[in-house]
């Protein structure tokens, strides 16, 4: 595969996409009511690598209606990037299967 089509692909997590903008992930189709966004606080080196250390997770309303403080539906903070999907996948699902 050449570089330049893996670089417009989509990242799929769950049958749903991951889009990266620096230190800010966002988790989730943006037309459905619900996303989650995962923000990178801190990170720690693994070899020469940079890995997320502590993560910041939200399930926020898509609703361009609600005020910026009622769009935050549930919020924490994980150690890991992997904790921080892991809860924010079944925050996402829970909330999408209510509306």
């Amino acid at each position: 595969m050449a570089a330049k089509e893996t670089k417009n692909k989509i990242l799929m997590y769950k049958n749903k996409p991951l889009v990266r903008s620096g230190k800010t992930i966002y988790y989730g189709f943006s037309y459905e009511p619900f996303v989650v966004m995962i923000n990178i606080l801190t990170t720690k080196k693994v070899g020469e690598t940079d890995v997320a250390d502590r993560v910041s997770v939200q399930l926020i309303s898509t609703d361009p209606t609600a005020r910026p403080s009622e769009r935050i539906i549930k919020k924490s903070e994980k150690k890991g990037l992997f904790a921080a999907m892991d809860v924010g996948a079944v925050w996402l699902e829970r909330a999408l299967a209510k509306k």
